[in-house]
């Protein structure tokens, strides 16, 4: 927010008129927080960083809302007291993501090695130090491409037919309603779902494909709620004029309406892969865990790096508790990858 000084009568870079703090106002405001907090700390109870933190904020609010008011009035100072309060939810929406982001590269930064990502944990002991997630980078690279395989088919042609067909249909707010509900299902659910047709009544193997259909139930919903509103962004006068040069409806789709909102389905698609990429519960529950590697989706059990992380940390091992950190190291950069991936083929074929 500015804090220039302004005449009276002039407008500021808000565009309101009047007085406004001098340039000092707000470093006062600051120093000012920074000495009642000091004291609040040591008089009172006030404990610990959050509680410190927690203070200090609002402090700040309510000394900068009563100079801003004493001198600015009472319009200034309710615009920089919602200001601040949309800085400070910024700021506290963003912190644990940094401070988780910044524990996993401290803790498993120091493991990322060409043996780690080489190798696999086979004949490594719970206390043994080496090995690698290699096992589980196949694993989850392969489970995730056959459940996007799965799921994006499914869920683009759902949500086309919600948004260019539905229109009201008794059909269309059936698909809707289980679309939402779908949504909220738990992992663990999903995955008992398809242990008990999968495994139970057909009396299939556990496998890295029954895990996948798991997966997929959790994917789809999410693509189809993120493809559907992009789609309904596509303005009805593209739709209209190819209408009225004699496109059939399928072809304005393929042709006009999907590669409209390409980048936003892109990105709908890779917010289903980040949803699913990370699970644990299903894939403990359908495909198990082993330390050999296995390309095979179909037959036997299969490492994916949420297992490793969830089987390294569980041990009581200095070692294995480093292994896990590096896994989940690796399973964020594959995340981080996927997405620049996605957003660099969402910039190549925008629709310019």
């Amino acid at each position: 927010m500015a804090t220039e000084s302004v005449t009276p009568g002039r407008r500021d870079s808000m565009g309101l008129s009047g007085a406004t703090l001098p340039r000092w106002g707000i470093p006062a405001v600051i120093v000012a927080t920074i000495l009642l907090t000091a004291a609040l700390v040591a008089w009172t109870p006030i404990q610990g960083t959050a509680g410190t933190v927690l203070t200090a904020a609002v402090t700040y609010l309510v000394l900068q809302t009563v100079a801003s008011s004493v001198v600015e009035g009472r319009r200034r100072a309710t615009d920089r007291f919602v200001t601040s309060l949309i800085v400070t939810a910024f700021v506290v929406g963003v912190a644990p993501l940094v401070s988780v982001l910044w524990t996993v590269v401290e803790n498993g930064l120091e493991l990322i090695n060409q043996e780690f990502l080489t190798h696999s944990l086979r004949n490594i002991g719970p206390t043994e130090t080496g090995g690698g997630i290699y096992h589980g980078i196949i694993g989850t690279l392969e489970q995730a491409l056959m459940t996007s395989l799965i799921s994006i088919p499914i869920a683009l042609l759902v949500a086309v037919y919600l948004v260019e067909y539905g229109g009201g249909k008794r059909l269309a707010r059936y698909v809707t309603f289980f679309v939402d509900v779908m949504t909220g299902i738990p992992s663990i659910v999903a995955g008992l779902f398809i242990f008990t047709v999968w495994i139970l009544i057909f009396g299939f193997q556990r496998a890295g494909f029954p895990a996948c259909l798991a997966l997929a139930i959790l994917m789809i919903p999410t693509v189809v709620r993120s493809t559907e509103e992009i789609l309904r962004l596509v303005p009805n006068d593209l739709r209209e004029a190819s209408f009225a040069l004699g496109v059939p409806r399928w072809r304005t789709i393929l042709k006009v309406v999907v590669p409209t909102g390409l980048p936003g389905i892109v990105t709908g698609v890779m917010l289903g892969v980040a949803r699913v990429i990370g699970e644990t519960a299903p894939l403990l529950l359908l495909v198990g865990f082993t330390t050999n590697i296995n390309w095979n989706l179909f037959s036997g059990p299969q490492a994916t790096l949420p297992t490793i992380i969830y089987d390294q940390a569980s041990r009581p091992s200095d070692a294995a508790v480093a292994r896990a950190w590096g896994a989940a190291l690796v399973l964020i950069i594959i995340v981080m990858i996927l997405n620049f991936i996605a957003r660099a083929i969402a910039g190549l074929t925008r629709v310019r």
